[in-house]
């Protein structure tokens, strides 16, 4: 089957379009992380803006999620190699995670960052509406997102960058 020079071209316009907004979705934004609120498994607030001057991972996961599921381990090695040295995680279950099901999972994998449950689907909202998990923003110490992901992070390039942002402070 021979494609039509117009056919061509509409795919190709099409594949570029989708191309381009996938790139300004997934492009660190540089924009200010919105100051959103948690209420953490144990009970405790938190309020985003009170870890400025820290670099902060927020992870959206899901305990019905393989990848978040395998994302796990790594973030928790990386969590308590860091955190003695100013870094954060959050770790954000979906609204439709079982609250149980979050908890025990959380104790039975001994993870160590906070955890919250976005019940409501505020924090969510306040990040674009996550859809896919897992999803996850990394937050400079100045409040801004500089980076983004849908899917499993690359844990060595995520450290190597809460490295240098780590390092810049202590400069």
């Amino acid at each position: 089957m021979k494609l039509k020079p117009r056919e061509l071209i509409i795919g190709i316009v099409a594949v570029a379009i989708i191309g381009l907004a996938t790139w300004i979705w997934m492009a660190p934004s540089g924009n200010s992380a919105p100051d959103v609120h948690f209420t953490l498994l144990d009970g405790k607030k938190l309020d985003l803006s009170s870890l400025r001057g820290h670099p902060v991972l927020i992870n959206f996961w899901a305990t019905t999620c393989p990848g978040c599921v395998e994302e796990i381990p790594e973030l928790a090695k990386l969590y308590d190699r860091l955190s003695p040295k100013g870094f954060e995680i959050i770790g954000v279950a979906m609204s439709y995670d079982v609250p149980s099901q979050v908890r025990a999972m959380q104790h039975d994998r001994n993870i160590p960052y906070p955890i919250t449950i976005d019940s409501s689907d505020a924090i969510s909202k306040a990040f674009g509406t996550i859809r896919l998990t897992p999803t996850s923003f990394l937050i400079n110490p100045a409040g801004h997102v500089v980076y983004q992901k849908i899917g499993n992070v690359d844990v060595h390039k995520l450290a190597a960058k809460v490295e240098r942002m780590l390092h810049k402070q202590g400069s």
